[in-house]
């Protein structure tokens, strides 16, 4: 097929090291790094500075999705930020992303919350195709695994981000070759369901009626309590009242 130009875009801990892999793979892969986007807002600070990756190996850093030139592979993993149809067509071979969830039945965000709430016994990573409406494109790989019982939030984000990772890193080869299927996220809505969530509906999650069966009170509990994230809570008239997790 002969040298492939990949465009990436990412952030958080994720996207640093997908990013920091497809750099290390680059020259075995035959792909070359045309540019990145990531949050201008984030990861400046810390060890997961996608600006300073990108730099170090002389890899363009662009600076908005309209600066996006013509490439083979367009690749999102944790952008921020939802592409046009103009963004997308701009990669003449695929656009993809790494969904940190099992599609289609988690689209959206705060889908490791919704799946302890829904009492999943299966979770996963997809990566599938970009389209201009949220997670809706097409699966070309999938990995999925078992939810333990009683799993916390946290549990679960650090299984699937391992999972995700390893997905990055297994379809890699086959993504740069073009050795891959397409299958319709609409073909399976009815086998596997389907739901999207927003990012401000975990607020409504947080908030603990006292009322609620002990189970359901705790499964709460177990599905919003993300470290460095204001935790679950009930009100005593205006005043909120958090869990702890140390009886975790």
């Amino acid at each position: 097929m002969g040298k492939q130009s990949i465009i990436f875009l990412g952030s958080k801990q994720i996207g640093y090291e997908c990013l920091e892999y497809l750099i290390a793979e680059s020259r075995q892969l035959d792909l070359h790094i045309q540019g990145i986007l990531c949050n201008e807002n984030s990861d400046t600070t810390t060890s997961f500075n996608l600006k300073k990756l990108a730099s170090d190996h002389g890899i363009t850093v662009l600076a908005h999705l309209d600066e996006i030139p013509e490439t083979d592979i367009l690749y999102s993993v944790q952008y921020h930020k939802i592409l046009t149809q103009t963004h997308i067509a701009q990669a003449k071979q695929i656009a993809l992303n790494l969904h940190m969830a099992p599609l289609p039945e988690y689209r959206g965000c705060n889908q490791f919350s919704f799946a302890i709430i829904d009492e999943k016994r299966e979770f996963g990573t997809t990566i599938h195709q970009l389209d201009e409406r949220i997670d809706h494109g097409g699966i070309l790989f999938e990995k999925r695994f078992a939810v333990p019982e009683n799993c916390w939030i946290d549990e679960l984000y650090k299984m699937t981000y391992q999972a995700s990772l390893q997905l990055f890193k297994d379809t890699l080869p086959k993504i740069a070759k073009g050795e891959y299927t397409i299958t319709s996220q609409q073909s399976l809505e009815q086998q596997r369901g389907t739901c999207m969530h927003y990012r401000k509906e975990i607020n409504a999650l947080k908030e603990i009626d006292l009322n609620w069966s002990a189970e359901k009170i705790i499964r709460h509990i177990r599905a919003t309590s993300m470290p460095g994230f204001e935790p679950p809570y009930t009100l005593a008239g205006e005043h909120k009242i958090y869990f702890s997790q140390q009886w975790k």
